[in-house]
């Protein structure tokens, strides 16, 4: 399964004054139209790609080497 999805920014994480973004869109890799943003919580602050690719993973049920993320490069 391949995902695109687009970065909104968000705010320093109080934690580890990191940067982080929230998910704007997220889409299946290929098929910009469709629209995946349902599976995830866009409210949350990510604080990498990584993380994305895990939480993703998590919320389907499927092994994480079975997910691919990526950040769209339409903006």
């Amino acid at each position: 399964m391949h995902f695109e999805f687009t970065r909104r920014r968000s705010n320093r994480s109080p934690v580890t004054d990191a940067p982080t973004f929230r998910v704007g869109r997220l889409a299946s890799a290929g098929h910009t139209d469709r629209d995946m943003s349902h599976l995830i919580d866009r409210s949350y602050n990510y604080h990498s790609p990584r993380e994305l690719h895990w939480h993703l993973a998590d919320r389907l049920g499927v092994a994480p080497s079975t997910v691919s993320v990526r950040e769209s490069r339409l903006a």
